[in-house]
């Protein structure tokens, strides 16, 4: 079994995270530019399978998307579960995680998990329903924040947000009509932001409840 990633930043991210889950790389025959060709030095020099191939087969694999004339065929990687965070959250002092309720867009997910990778959070926590995959587009869009930040499916959102508050996490949600901005907020402690996307709406009503 294996999946697919693209983009110097992805082949990149996961070469210093994983390098064992690499099976095969191609590259896109002839080109040999200053941001690829290091890449392809350390590829090498772990050993990975490196295959030319034309623009055709590179756009055929990516599915049309823009993949710098890189493309990776890799092991899957672990797949985060609700039954992860009660470790995890042992592990913090001050765990500060992403609730993401309602993003069904990859690319959206993948912007997500780079700003999350930015603002230290240390797990993005999706709805394993209605939620985007975390696939080769999401992983190109993240720009290698997907191999640093756990992303967890959790089947009841509104559970697992009662399990933070349990664990004495602050659930902070956004809202449209709020009063005041994040920038006007004291954001530090223990903390989940809930953010997300419902036709127009940020939060669901179940996790608004909350």
């Amino acid at each position: 079994m294996s999946e697919m990633i693209y983009g110097i930043h992805a082949v990149q991210a996961l070469l210093e995270r994983a390098p064992e889950r690499f099976q095969e790389v191609f590259i896109l025959k002839g080109r040999e530019d200053k941001r690829l060709m290091p890449l392809i030095h350390a590829l090498e020099a772990q050993g990975v399978v490196i295959q030319l191939a034309n623009r055709q087969y590179l756009d055929e694999k990516s599915e049309g998307a823009v993949h710098q004339g890189i493309i990776a065929r890799v092991k899957p990687g672990r797949q985060y579960q609700e039954n992860d965070l009660p470790d995890l959250i042992a592990g913090l002092d001050n765990p500060f995680f992403l609730i993401l309720d309602g993003v069904t867009d990859p690319h959206n997910l993948g912007a997500c998990l780079r700003s999350a990778d930015a603002a230290g959070v240390h797990a993005v926590i999706v709805p394993r329903d209605r939620s985007a995959q975390l696939n080769a587009t999401a992983k190109k869009v993240a720009c290698g924040a997907a191999e640093n930040v756990p992303l967890i499916r959790v089947t009841n959102l509104a559970r697992t947000m009662r399990l933070l508050q349990e664990e004495n996490i602050w659930i902070v949600g956004t809202a449209g009509e709020a009063d005041h901005t994040l920038y006007q907020s004291k954001m530090t402690g223990r903390m989940a932001l809930v953010d997300g996307r419902r036709r127009g709406r940020h939060a669901s009503p179940d996790a608004r409840a909350l």
